[in-house]
């Protein structure tokens, strides 16, 4: 269980990092065929400020996961984990029900399953 733990909590931390890589770097040429459908292709270049900083939050989510690895103590090295992983839930929800129903699914499953894997190797 424990293996599981770590390659769900992984995947979802490499998700963020290239969801951070579209929104903060990519976004008027990756980020516009990724995310084509949910924005107009005019209004790329006007949020890209706003997708930045959307990026950066996902660049810390991302950080907070990958931090729980190097973390010694398993005490907190579970907390930071747990935290991390239900802030991506959380963000999963939102995203889902503000944004597009398709972020529970591609974010929010995987965290999920990160998250039951990480209770269950405890």
């Amino acid at each position: 269980m424990e293996i599981l733990a770590t390659v769900f909590t992984a995947i979802v931390a490499l998700e963020h990092i290239y969801i951070m890589w579209l929104e903060m770097f990519a976004w008027e040429t990756t980020g516009k065929k990724v995310f084509g459908g949910s924005l107009p292709d005019h209004l790329f270049t006007p949020t890209k400020k706003l997708a930045a900083n959307q990026g950066l939050y996902n660049g810390f989510l991302a950080a907070g996961l990958l931090w729980s690895f190097l973390i010694q103590d398993p005490a907190w090295s579970f907390n930071i984990r747990v935290f991390f992983l239900s802030c991506v839930i959380v963000a999963a929800l939102y995203g889902a029900a503000t944004a597009s129903k398709s972020i529970l699914l591609k974010q929010g499953i995987p965290a999920i399953l990160a998250l039951i894997f990480v209770l269950l190797a405890r």
